[in-house]
């Protein structure tokens, strides 16, 4: 199992599902990952419902807020990057052209949040730790492995994204279409790619990856559990087979079975 003790900055830590219907959501994910929820009280009625794989924090999930209801906001996955100093962050996030949606503000005594937009229009939380570091567990069936921004403009989004968290920008041909890896340091952080034409009007989002035993044994019983398959399953040379799917909600996700899994 690969345990988490911390997170360095600049590396994405957690993943959330805002959701229309929590109780929906916990029964097709608890089917789909295998996840055990705990809720933790958060006021006002409200919970935070903690998923666990073999009792590490995986994840969570909340039932969306009515002021998020009357927004629009959909029901979506959100992306979490563990910084040293959120208002520093929001601050230099701001200077290279991002807004801010949401914060800084201090989430009781687990850590201090901020949800910013990046100049292209995806939105990514950023998370500055005290007790809750993020997800405790990634890399193992059901858990974090990967997020990856899909944006209409990579220029404009990787100056923002190296310039904020000290990325390094690593652009690849895989097959025709540019992949850009994003390096924190000596490690893979995040992938990006250019929204394409075909996919039809789809807005920069960052997309989450999960780390599944069987990607086509997952998709089969995503689509039985009133999930939808959007791409996939299909291999990655050199990297796993992978799927992007949708949740009953509407929620894009993907899995992936990854052929080997970078410890350095």
């Amino acid at each position: 199992m690969s345990e988490m003790k911390e997170y360095a900055p600049g590396t994405f830590c957690w993943a959330e599902l805002v959701a229309d219907d929590s109780d929906r959501a916990k029964e097709f994910y608890s089917k789909l990952f295998g996840w055990n929820f705990a809720d933790v009280p958060i006021g006002d009625g409200k919970v935070y419902s903690m998923a666990s794989v073999n009792g590490k924090d995986a994840g969570a999930m909340y039932q969306m807020w009515s002021e998020q209801k009357e927004q629009g906001v959909p029901t979506h996955w959100a992306s979490y990057v563990s910084v040293s100093n959120v208002d520093e962050s929001v601050k230099e996030a701001q200077s290279l052209g991002g807004g801010m949606i949401v914060g800084p503000m201090d989430v009781f005594d687990a850590g201090r949040l901020a949800l910013i937009l990046d100049p292209t229009g995806a939105a990514v939380s950023l998370w500055q730790p005290l007790k809750h570091i993020g997800a405790r567990v990634v890399n193992e069936h059901g858990t974090l492995c990967w997020n990856e921004l899909l944006t209409n403009d990579t220029g404009k989004a990787g100056a923002f994204y190296t310039g904020l968290f000290g990325w390094t920008a690593n652009e690849q041909d895989m097959g025709g279409m540019l992949y850009t890896v994003f390096m924190n340091g000596e490690r893979p952080a995040a992938g990006m790619m250019k929204i394409d034409k075909s996919w039809g009007d789809v807005p920069s989002n960052w997309l989450v990856y999960f780390a599944v035993n069987d990607c086509d044994g997952c998709a089969a019983e995503a689509g039985s559990l009133g999930g939808e398959i959007l791409n996939g399953p299909m291999d990655i040379p050199g990297v796993g087979r992978f799927a992007v799917m949708m949740d009953p909600q509407g929620a894009v996700f993907a899995v992936i079975k990854l052929e080997r899994v970078y410890t350095g």
